[in-house]
């Protein structure tokens, strides 16, 4: 349930697989922007592309989510690259005080309790001045997202034991229960559970953390089809799902907001001969900027534009 295991992707789908090692702004594979696994040889450094090769065969449980790692390992990892995962009970305190915001109420999903939640068994109300399908709709962002646990939370990340779909707490699973309780039939279900997660975005450093955000997040989506109609998403919805993903979590430096170990070739760059004599040499290459997609516009545009208020 907690260790997803990549090879059972590609047996549904290889090009399902391929979708959610892309890198949305590069057109290549996410990298592994880690040192954690340069023992298996010289494709597993930092700036070397993750591939379906490299996590199946000998190599298939390479990849595994924070609590199913060492506890040497998961200490290595907060003091090299300040790893640390929030515990479920936090995050959900911090979605419910979101929700509270956005309702203008306390506890409409759950109540926190004793470092737990008592889930709201009842069909949630919304505001007068507000709908279902504006709150499936209101934009979450989730930084340096790790394994996604404030978007989606299929097993508890101090325990690694499953968590119930009734009982999930992330905010596309808060989003998710709302489109169950309000389409019957699955063509209305679908568009609105692709609005859900086309409404939801995240960014990670990590690659191999990057990837298991990714696949938690397919597989959160597996798993409502199969917890609403009792069965499996076909091919091409699963393609729909994977894509919107692999454009909505995404890998980035978050103080650049740059691609890790990107670099292109600069355009019309002039040498100047001030840069010899103070001692700089003009780098013929520059990073390059993280770009995220507007579904409702229909276009990409740079992250850093966002942030910068430029749009």
């Amino acid at each position: 349930m907690v260790d997803i295991i990549e090879q059972e992707i590609i047996n549904m789908s290889e090009k399902l697989f391929n979708i959610l090692l892309m890198d949305r702004t590069t057109k290549k594979n996410i990298c592994w922007a880690t040192d954690h696994y340069i023992s298996y040889g010289d494709a597993y450094y930092p700036q070397e592309p993750i591939t379906k090769e490299l996590v199946t065969g000998r190599n298939a449980n390479i990849i595994s989510p924070r609590v199913a790692k060492d506890v040497e390992i998961q200490t290595k990892r907060t003091k090299e690259k300040a790893e640390v995962f929030t515990p479920s009970w936090v995050c959900n305190e911090q979605n419910n005080l979101v929700d509270e915001a956005w309702f203008g109420r306390k506890d409409v999903f759950n109540k926190s309790e004793n470092q737990c939640w008592i889930t709201n068994k009842e069909i949630i109300h919304f505001p007068k001045d507000k709908s279902w399908r504006k709150y499936v709709d209101a934009k979450r962002l989730e930084i340096s997202c790790g394994e996604a646990p404030y978007l989606v939370s299929r097993y508890d990340t101090v325990s690694g034991k499953e968590i119930a779909i009734e009982e999930r707490i992330g905010l596309l699973d808060r989003k998710l229960r709302i489109v169950n309780e309000n389409t019957v039939t699955e063509d209305d279900w679908f568009f609105w559970v692709k609005r859900a997660y086309e409404s939801i975005y995240g960014y990670e450093y990590q690659g191999d953390s990057l990837l298991i955000a990714r696949e938690n997040l397919l597989y959160t989506f597996i798993e409502n089809m199969e917890y609403k109609f009792s069965h499996k998403p076909n091919e091409e919805q699963l393609f729909i799902i994977a894509r919107i993903i692999s454009w909505n979590i995404w890998q980035m430096d978050g103080i650049t907001m740059n691609v890790p170990y990107s670099e292109r070739p600069r355009v019309n760059t002039q040498i100047s001969l001030f840069d010899f004599m103070n001692g700089n040499e003009a780098s013929d290459k520059e990073p390059i900027p993280c770009k995220i997609y507007d579904w409702r516009s229909n276009t990409s545009l740079e992250f850093k534009s966002i942030v910068n208020g430029g749009e």
